[in-house]
């Protein structure tokens, strides 16, 4: 099945020497755990409710929690998914839990652990990855070889169950109309990946395998890992757009070296010279304490929503002059 070829890391080209932008908005949406997500759509909700239509952007990015969020505003208001989050409304219990990884899904047969251990383990495994590694294509190969090795790695049924989980949280199963992109690395040789309507793969599976930050997930002919091992906002993904607005749970942070130029401020430089406007949106200190290490923990997915919903509001008459 067609998939969209590798995307490179390079640096960006002088703004002089490259063509009138292709398309004026663009939406990017960067990993966060489940309360992430539930930050990310009450930014966008509020923002909403403000006058400003962020979510209406004619390119969504978007990178494991960033994709489910993604997939949710392409074909959902804003404000009735930020609703949902809260448990109001329709569809709430398929949307309250949000965008979970593979890593915190527990499985069937056995007892949940506590999911700040899952995340404590995901977190430490991966730092040693980071550590042994000598470049972001080491890292990534490296993150994919561990993958393939986890207990689940090969199970068809594990991945059923984890692309019914995903696929119950998504409005809508079918891509939309305008350009949405879903980026994950492939787990055998490390390179990136980008899934588009064109791609011949289900949308579920797609951000099934943008999620994927444990076992990996088959999608069209590969087995991915989550999209946050090429770059957690993938903010680069929207060169061509002249108005960028970036929105990263995890306030541009990265575990990588700063050589490595995986963080946002490098994203962000490459975008700027290529010629658009960017704006990033990071979440404020009384939201940031829910995501880091509490990403995954469900029963905070109210109170990021609702920092995330005042910030969106808060933010409204300073994006919506950027934003037009």
């Amino acid at each position: 099945m067609p998939v969209s070829p590798p995307s490179p890391l390079p640096a960006a080209p002088p703004a002089s020497s490259l063509p009138e932008p292709a398309r004026d908005r663009a939406l990017v949406l960067g990993g966060g755990g489940s309360t992430g997500n539930a930050w990310m759509l009450g930014v966008l909700a509020g923002l909403q409710q403000a006058g400003v239509d962020a979510a209406g952007a004619e390119l969504l990015v978007g990178t494991s929690a960033g994709a489910t969020t993604a997939a949710q505003i392409a074909f959902r208001d804003p404000v009735e998914l930020h609703e949902a989050t809260l448990g109001r409304g329709p569809r709430d219990a398929a949307l309250r839990t949000g965008s979970a990884t593979a890593a915190s899904e527990p499985d069937a047969r056995r007892a949940p652990r506590p999911v700040h251990a899952a995340v404590s383990e995901q977190l430490d495994r991966t730092a040693r990855i980071i550590a042994m590694s000598t470049d972001p294509s080491d890292m990534r190969r490296r993150m994919g070889a561990a993958a393939l090795q986890l207990d689940g790695a090969s199970d068809p049924a594990r991945s059923a169950r984890w692309r019914a989980v995903v696929a119950s949280r998504l409005p809508e199963l079918r891509w939309p109309a305008r350009d949405l992109r879903i980026v994950a690395v492939d787990a055998s040789d490390g390179s990136p990946v980008v899934f588009e309507r064109d791609s011949g793969v289900d949308l579920a599976d797609a951000v099934a395998a943008s999620c994927a930050s444990g076992a990996p997930h088959p999608v069209g002919g590969r087995r991915c890992i989550d999209g946050g091992y090429r770059r957690n906002e993938n903010a680069d993904l929207a060169i061509g757009s002249a108005r960028v607005l970036v929105l990263s749970p995890f306030g541009g942070r990265s575990r990588h070296p700063q050589v490595w130029r995986m963080q946002l401020a490098a994203q962000t430089e490459e975008l700027r010279a290529a010629g658009s406007i960017v704006e990033i949106v990071r979440p404020v200190a009384e939201a940031a304490r829910l995501i880091g290490a509490n990403a995954m923990d469900p029963s905070l997915r109210p109170d990021a929503a609702r920092a995330g919903f005042a910030q969106g509001a808060a933010l409204a008459d300073r994006l919506g002059a950027f934003w037009g």
